[in-house]
């Protein structure tokens, strides 16, 4: 009740209060100083000095007051306080001094300020302290019980972020290394790990971890270790955006995806990244899309006198200018930013754009990537993903753009589905230009998934846990390669610079990860357990639907498996097959064709035909095409039966024509 009260008062409501308890406190510490002194309760100085009472208060007050002791906030005080205390007392203690020596009072013992010091000192301290133990002990029964794993300068630092926030209680301190065992760290008792069971029965069931400095892998391995604990997993920001200023110790986050792959990022080449960006009028198309929009926050930082940035999207193209924008304005970087809403399909509007802008260096990343979604709109695939890159490459040509480089992805290896043969023939197109002009470096970079990427699963896995389940996976033995965005994006820039034309790069993705696994993983992250047969009364349940149109349940990253190494380790150069020119561009006036009349079998057995390994796992799901083939059958239908009706008629009213006609 009474912590309800103070806490709603006004900070200067607050404020009076403490003046007035302090005024009060100062001339308790004045009789009081006295009376210790001369050892009796109404010690006879007062009888000529009563007025110093009422005196010590009045010039206390201002003083303390000029110290800053009424700015500070109870609940918060710290070391500063204690300086602003003893600077205050002190000089109300001189001031005491000086009275009585403009006074010139006889009776007036000089050990009296000593005493009023210490007492002063004691009592205005210990109230403001007190006042903090009472509030924190009424925050502490609202505020949550965590458990912190970390003991060094980063954990102490936690502690006292979250215990001065109130919104959580540190209950311990969890630490592998044996000689901080038992130690206190800001009054948090520190235990090693094999006690987090014990720790655990005291209510709480979420830990922070305050290890920004640790490497992934070792990350990884103590969550692996938290794992089987009914537990929510957070963390603090990492070293390099503490130290940068972007985030605080106390901005607690849940544990990022990429930890889950314990791979360390390696550090970019700056040579590389600056190859075809630096001082050049670079375009990125499909700057909307999860990719494209990390190219442009990358590239924007790398020297280009120019960023024109290509969407359909109207909404996707404003958030992503806006963005660049504000990043360039608040990091003082001086380029010319250009949003441009366009179709990569329009062949002279890319020409147009590519020429006028003057642009030396192409990403491109315009393309429809969502499998299922391809797999029932194949006229809109091939249109996007193989004529539009036809007709950004060409434009490319015209303008003697210097170096071109097309995003491709694993599914182009050996596809099971029309996104995967899309991709793989928009890097046949590119390969067969390579052998045919030298005016532009085309190359294309092939990689995996991309963890929280649009439309990947680990967005839809996190809705579907705060949803209270269940998890979808599709099959419980889909494997995929994952790697960040951001890493993903930085070696697509370095791999444009190792470029010698018509090259296919293939990047290290590390381990495949078992999609069932990372369901489960996240579903443990966020402090919920998997529901199965031998635990019914879990959180959330994982559910198997079936694997979807054109989805393959691992994906490779290489054709064949002659690679060479680059000088970046992270970066391989893959020799595969092409096809010969005139084949390439007799295949793009047949699929050109084909999509205007939308023949979608004719468009996939093409693809059948030139694209290595393409074996679709299905019939044609196209829904136009469905529908067309729906109507034309009825109308079949419903001419054979007209047809049947009409000699049926014809018979009952001619019952002897047959006769006749014998």
């Amino acid at each position: 009740m009474m912590y309800t009260w103070l806490s709603q008062l006004s900070r200067s409501s607050k404020r009076f209060i403490m003046i007035v308890c302090d005024a009060g406190l100062v001339l308790f510490c004045t009789w009081a100083a006295f009376a210790i002194r001369m050892g009796e309760w109404f010690p006879v100085q007062f009888e000529s000095m009563w007025w110093i009472l009422i005196v010590m208060p009045m010039v206390t007050i201002p003083i303390f007051a000029s110290c800053m002791l009424y700015r500070s906030v109870i609940r918060y005080l710290g070391p500063r306080f204690s300086i602003s205390l003893l600077q205050g007392v002190t000089v109300s203690a001189i001031a005491m001094a000086l009275v009585a020596f403009v006074t010139q009072a006889a009776l007036f013992p000089r050990t009296v300020p000593l005493i009023f010091w210490m007492l002063t000192i004691m009592l205005v301290g210990g109230s403001r302290l007190l006042v903090r133990w009472y509030f924190r002990q009424s925050l502490q029964s609202q505020s949550v019980p965590v458990l912190i794993y970390g003991g060094g300068d980063a954990g102490a630092r936690l502690v006292s972020a979250i215990v001065n926030s109130g919104e959580y209680m540190p209950m311990g301190i969890i630490d592998d290394d044996p000689e901080l065992w038992g130690d206190n760290i800001r009054g948090v008792k520190v235990y090693p790990p094999d006690r987090i069971d014990q720790l655990l029965e005291l209510g709480t069931r979420d830990i922070f971890l305050a290890l920004p400095s640790v490497s992934r892998s070792r990350r990884l391995g103590i969550i692996d270790q938290l794992r089987d604990y009914d537990v929510r997993v957070s963390t603090i920001p990492d070293l390099e955006e503490l130290v940068a200023g972007s985030a605080r110790f106390d901005e607690i986050r849940p544990i990022l995806i990429e930890d889950l792959l314990g791979r360390e990022p390696v550090k970019p080449d700056a040579e590389l990244l600056g190859g075809c960006t630096r001082a050049k009028s670079v375009l990125v198309t499909g700057a909307g899309g999860s990719i494209g929009s990390e190219l442009c926050r990358q590239i924007i930082r790398l020297g280009p006198v120019r960023l024109v940035l290509m969407d359909q999207s109207e909404i996707a193209l404003y958030e992503i200018e806006n963005e660049l924008r504000s990043s360039a304005k608040s990091h003082a970087i001086d380029i010319e930013i250009v949003a441009l809403l366009g179709d990569v399909c329009e062949s002279d509007y890319m020409k147009k754009v590519i020429g006028l802008f003057e642009i030396q260096t192409i990403y491109h990343a315009a393309a429809y990537k969502h499998v299922p979604i391809v797999e029932q709109n194949i006229v809109q695939g091939v249109r996007n993903n193989i004529l539009g890159t036809w007709s950004v490459a060409n434009a490319a040509i015209e303008n003697r753009v210097e170096s071109f480089v097309l995003i491709s992805t694993d599914k182009a290896v050996r596809p099971t589905n029309v996104m995967g043969a899309t991709k793989r023939l928009a890097e046949l197109i590119l390969q067969g230009l390579s052998k045919v002009q030298s005016t532009t470096c085309f190359c294309m970079v092939r990689f995996g998934n991309v963890l929280d990427s649009s439309g990947s699963v680990v967005p839809l896995f996190r809705d579907q846990i705060q949803a209270g389940g269940p998890v979808t996976v599709t099959h419980s033995n889909v494997i995929r390669y994952f790697m960040t965005i951001p890493e993903a994006a930085q070696l697509v820039i370095q791999a444009g610079s190792l470029a010698r034309g018509g090259d296919v790069f293939v990047l290290d993705m590390g381990e495949p990860v078992k999609i069932i696994d990372l369901a489960r993983s996240m579903i443990r992250l966020a402090g919920r357990s998997e529901r199965t047969d031998d635990n019914p009364d879990g959180d959330i349940a994982i559910e198997i639907t079936g694997l979807r149109p054109g989805e393959k349940l691992y994906e490779e990253l290489l054709i064949g498996q002659n690679t060479v190494g680059t000088s970046h380790n992270q970066i391989l150069r893959a020799n595969e097959a092409d096809l010969p020119w005139d084949v390439i561009e007799s295949l793009i006036q047949d699929l050109t064709a084909s999509c205007e009349n939308m023949e979608c079998d004719l468009i996939r057995g093409r693809m059948e035909s030139f694209v290595d390994g393409y074996t679709p796992a299905l019939n044609i799901v196209d829904r136009i095409w469905l529908r067309r083939e729906q109507i034309e059958s009825r109308e079949t239908l419903s001419f054979h039966r007209s047809r049947i009706e009409s000699e049926v008629r014809e018979r009952m009213h001619h019952p002897d024509a047959g006769e006749s006609a014998s």
